[in-house]
C-alpha cells in the first residue's frame, strides 16, 4: 500500500516537472535565456532557487541523520548558521555587487566572471575544470542521498545495495537512474527559467513537508511532544541535550562555517544573483530565502536530533539510513501514516531535483559557454551543445553515485570544500577591491586546490596501515570538513596578501574603472 501511493505521488510530481519543462522551453531559445532565464528572475522565485538549491536529499539522509545522532539538538545550530550566514548574509554581501559585476562584465557563468574581472583566459579554462570535475561528486551524493531513501521506502525487504532490484541494478541504483532521467528532461527542455519555476514549486512542497516531517515526528510514540523532546535525550545521553555541542564544539563550529560560509564560493549559489531582475528584487528576496532556510535547516536538524529517541540503534546501513529507516518506522503502518510518507517523499524529492539541476546546469555551461563556445558556432548549436553536456554530466554524476564511496556526509563535504575553497577567495575579494591582483586571484584559487590535495593525500597516508587504499581513503575523507573549511582559509588570506605583494602588476585603470563602475555599495 504504502509503495502505491508513494507511486501515485511521484508520477504527478514527474508530469508536473517535464510539463514546467515544456511551458518554458521558448524562454530557452537563446545562451542567455538558458543559462540565466534572460536575467529576468523575480525575487521570489530567486529566493526559492536559492534555497532549495541549497538543501537537498543530503541534508536529511545524510547531515540531519548523522549530526542528529552524535550531537543532538546542537545539530540546530548547522541549520542555523545556515539561514543567518549562507543565506542572510551572502545576500546581503553578495547579490547586488554580483549582479552588477557580471551585467557590465557580460559574464554568464563564474569562470566569465573571473576572467572579467583579472583579464585571464587561463584563469576562466582552469576554473570551469574545477568546476566540472569536483561538482560531480558533488551530484552524485545527492543522487545517493536520494536513492537511499526511495528504495528504503519502494524496496524495503532488499538490501539496498546487495541486492538486485531490476534489470540486475541494487535498489538504490534504479531509485538514482529514475530521479537522474527526471532530472535530465525538465532541465535539458527548459533550462534556467525551467528550474526556476519548479524550484519555486518544489520550494513550496518543501516547506509544506518539513512542518509534516517536524509534527508528525514530535507526535511519534517514543518522543511524546515537543515538552519532551529534552527530557527524553537526556535519559539517553545528557551530551545530546548540551546546545554548545559539548566535547564536540570544535567539531559543530566546523560544519557550520563549511556549509554556511561555504556558500560564498559555490558556483551554483552565486548563478542566483546574475539572474535576478533588478536591484530592487535583491531586499525581498534576501528576506524569503533567509526565512525559507531557518524553516528547512532547523527542521531538518530537529528531526535528525530525534532519532535517539525513535531508534535504538543505528540501522544496519549506517548513519546514512538513520532519516530513512525513522520515516518508515513512524508512517508505513497506515494510511494517513502512507499519505504523510508520501509527502515527505516529495519534500526529499524537490530538495534534490532543484540542487541536482542547478549542480548539472552550472557545471554544464563551465564546459560549453567557457571552453567550447570559444570555437565560433552559431547559437542554435550552442545551446544543443550545452544541453549534450546537461545530458553528460547527469550521465557522468549517476555513474559516480553508483559507486560503494564512503559515506554521504564525507563526500559531500569533500566536493563542496574544494569548490568553494578555490573560488571563495578570488570571487568575494574580487567584489568588493579594487586592489586584488591576478596573482593574488590566482594563490587563493591553487593555495585552496593544494590544501584539501595535500590534507587528502596525507590523512590517506596516516591511514595506510593494514588497510587497503579506498579503506585509507575513506578513514581520511571522514575529515572533509575540516579539508574544506582550511581551503576556505586560504584562500580568503592568500587572495589579499598576494595582491599586497604583487602592487605593481596592478590592472590598468580604465579596467578597475569599467569592472566596478555602478558597482558601489
Amino acid at each position: 500500500m504504502v509503495q502505491n501511493i508513494a507511486t501515485a505521488a511521484l508520477l504527478l510530481f514527474a508530469v508536473g516537472m517535464v510539463a514546467i519543462g515544456l511551458i518554458s522551453r521558448k524562454k530557452a531559445a537563446t545562451v542567455e535565456g538558458f543559462v540565466l532565464g534572460g536575467r529576468r528572475v523575480g525575487p521570489w522565485m530567486s529566493a526559492f532557487a536559492y534555497g532549495t538549491t541549497y538543501f537537498s536529499a543530503v541534508i536529511f539522509v545524510g547531515y540531519a541523520g548523522t549530526h542528529g545522532w552524535n550531537i543532538g539538538v546542537a545539530s540546530i545550530w548547522i541549520g542555523i548558521g545556515n539561514a543567518l550566514i549562507g543565506c542572510l548574509l551572502s545576500w546581503k554581501l553578495l547579490a547586488a555587487r554580483t549582479r552588477r559585476m557580471t551585467h557590465v562584465l557580460g559574464a554568464r557563468t563564474m569562470p566569465e566572471l573571473l576572467e572579467g574581472r583579472y583579464l585571464s583566459k587561463n584563469m576562466k579554462i582552469v576554473s570551469a575544470c574545477i568546476i566540472f570535475v569536483f561538482l560531480m561528486p558533488y551530484a552524485a551524493s545527492v543522487y545517493k542521498g536520494l536513492g537511499m531513501l526511495f528504495s528504503s521506502v519502494f524496496f524495503p525487504d532488499l538490501d539496498p545495495v546487495a541486492d538486485t532490484a531490476f534489470l540486475g541494478m541494487s535498489a538504490t541504483n534504479l531509485c538514482i537512474l529514475i530521479v537522474a532521467v527526471l532530472t535530465a528532461a525538465y532541465l535539458v527542455l527548459g533550462g534556467y527559467t525551467a528550474i526556476a519555476l519548479s524550484d519555486f514549486i518544489q520550494g513550496i512542497i518543501m516547506i509544506a513537508g518539513v512542518v509534516v516531517l517536524v509534527v508528525a515526528m514530535t507526535l511519534h510514540p517514543n518522543v511524546g511532544g515537543f515538552g519532551n523532546v529534552l527530557s527524553g535525550l537526556a535519559k539517553v545521553d545528557k551530551g545530546l541535550t548540551d546546545f554548545t555541542g559539548g566535547g564536540q564544539w570544535s567539531f559543530l563550529l566546523t560544519n557550520i562555517l563549511l556549509t554556511s560560509l561555504g556558500v560564498f564560493g559555490l558556483p551554483q549559489m552565486a548563478q542566483k544573483f546574475y539572474a535576478i531582475r533588478d536591484q530592487a528584487s535583491v531586499k525581498r528576496a534576501t528576506v524569503v530565502s533567509t526565512v525559507f532556510a531557518l524553516i528547512i535547516g532547523c527542521g531538518a536538524y530537529y528531526v535528525g536530533s530525534l532519532s535517539r529517541l525513535v531508534l535504538s540503534e543505528v540501522p544496519k546501513g549506517g548513519t546514512d539510513a538513520i532519516i530513512p529507516t525513522m520515516l518508515m518506522n513512524a508512517f508505513s503502518d497506515s494510511i494517513p501514516g502512507m499519505i504523510l510518507l508520501a509527502v515527505i517523499l516529495l519534500l526529499v524529492l524537490s530538495a534534490s531535483m532543484s540542487t541536482l539541476s542547478s549542480v548539472v546546469l552550472t557545471s554544464a555551461t563551465a564546459i560549453t559557454v567557457d571552453l567550447v563556445f570559444r570555437l565560433k558556432t552559431d547559437e542554435k548549436r550552442q545551446i544543443n551543445i550545452t544541453r549534450l553536456f546537461c545530458l553528460l554530466f547527469v550521465a557522468c554524476s549517476f555513474v559516480f553515485a553508483t559507486f560503494n564511496f564512503a559515506v554521504i556526509v564525507s563526500i559531500m563535504s569533500y566536493s563542496w570544500g574544494v569548490v568553494a575553497g578555490c573560488f571563495i577567495g578570488p570571487y568575494v575579494w574580487g567584489l568588493f577591491s579594487q586592489k586584488i591582483t591576478r596573482a593574488g586571484a590566482w594563490a587563493g584559487m591553487l593555495g585552496a586546490l593544494a590544501t584539501v590535495l595535500i590534507m587528502t593525500v596525507s590523512g590517506t597516508a596516516a591511514n595506510l596501515g593494514g588497510s587497503t587504499l579506498y579503506e585509507a581513503f575513506s578513514a581520511a575523507s571522514k575529515n572533509s570538513p575540516l579539508f574544506g573549511v582550511a581551503a576556505m582559509g586560504v584562500s580568503l588570506f592568500l587572495v589579499p596578501i598576494v595582491s599586497l605583494l604583487t602592487q605593481k602588476y596592478k590592472f590598468p585603470k580604465e579596467h578597475v574603472e569599467k569592472v566596478f563602475s555602478d558597482v558601489a555599495a
